[in-house]
């Protein structure tokens, strides 16, 4: 299954939510959709809990979060 493209379903407008990627057209930010998958919900639960998203939306944002992260330089600290 190729990887959505997340960027016809990804917006960032500051006017909604300080400019944090959201699914256009929702207020539904990209890390409470990735967050709630990190925590164990699945696509369906997801989707319960936020009827106005699509599983492509879902897919979309997780697609935006893996290319985000391939950009970030992350530096363990030392705990």
């Amino acid at each position: 299954m190729p990887r959505v493209d997340w960027k016809a379903r990804v917006v960032m407008d500051p006017e909604v939510h300080h400019g944090d990627p959201c699914i256009k057209g929702t207020r539904v930010p990209v890390s409470i959709i990735v967050g709630s998958i990190a925590d164990g919900m699945g696509l369906e639960e997801v989707r319960a809990a936020y009827p106005q998203l699509s599983v492509e939306d879902i897919r979309a944002a997780l697609a935006y979060a893996a290319e985000v992260l391939q950009r970030e330089v992350i530096i363990p600290l030392a705990g």
